[in-house]
């Protein structure tokens, strides 16, 4: 597979089940049956949530079911983010698997305290969230609460695909939606959110454009679009923010 200007993409709002297994199974069976999506993304941690009470297992399992995930993703990018265990502590791990193989990583660096992440989780330095290119498209990401920080949408400016994998929760639904659609409008990029669809989850899985244009719908398990990437080089040339 090539890039060219246009590609499709398809982002995930899927539920969690307390079922390691059965979250892996859906997820490799959403992959085998979008085949004609180039770009895919899950919602955080989807495959464990945030089991607390069990991250050694959370952890192992995880560090498994990548391995899996590598031997069937091929063409397509794929991004996750899973908790892994990194010395005696744990981490929240966005990963990016492609042609089979781990092209970028990159541990949350916001952690939300109000859902005590920071008990929990090493916080990597905010220096690692950097623009990142594969196949010729430049993408950045942003895990969940890490989108409401300004600092972070500069940090990552020239990024033609931000993507936002989140256990985004529903109190905040409209936070979620204004903050993602901004981002696009200001960095003049495609931002791809994935959400949860637990109950106390927002959803607002969404494909914004660079005009702010966002395609949602909370009722369905997946959402998938074709995007044109001349959207980008058209905004840039026509509205110069430098």
């Amino acid at each position: 597979m090539t890039f060219r200007d246009v590609t499709t993409v398809a982002t995930l709002q899927l539920p969690s089940s307390s079922n390691y297994q059965e979250n892996l199974d859906k997820l490799i069976e959403v992959i085998e049956s979008s085949r004609d999506s180039n770009i895919i993304i899950v919602p955080e941690v989807y495959l464990t949530a945030y089991d607390y009470p069990h991250m050694e297992e959370a952890a192992l399992f995880s560090t498994q079911a990548v391995e899996m995930l590598k031997e069937i993703i091929s063409e397509q990018i794929v991004t996750i983010t899973v908790i892994l265990k990194d010395g005696d502590e744990f981490v929240n791990r966005a990963i990016v698997i492609h042609n089979h193989q781990i092209v970028h990583s990159q541990d949350k660096a916001k952690l939300f305290k109000l859902g005590d992440e920071h008990r929990y989780l090493k916080a990597a330095s905010k220096s690692e969230i950097v623009p990142f290119e594969v196949d010729g498209i430049k993408f950045a990401i942003l895990i969940c609460f890490e989108l409401r920080f300004k600092d972070l949408w500069e940090q990552i400016e020239g990024a033609d695909i931000v993507l936002v994998p989140a256990r985004w929760g529903l109190p905040r639904k409209r936070h979620l939606e204004i903050l993602s659609n901004a981002l696009a409008v200001m960095n003049q990029c495609f931002v791809i959110v994935s959400n949860s669809s637990d109950s106390d989850m927002a959803s607002s899985s969404a494909i914004i454009t660079p005009d702010g244009i966002a395609m949602r719908d909370d009722s369905t398990e997946l959402i998938k679009s074709t995007i044109d990437m001349r959207e980008i080089r058209k905004i840039r040339r026509y509205i110069v923010m430098k």
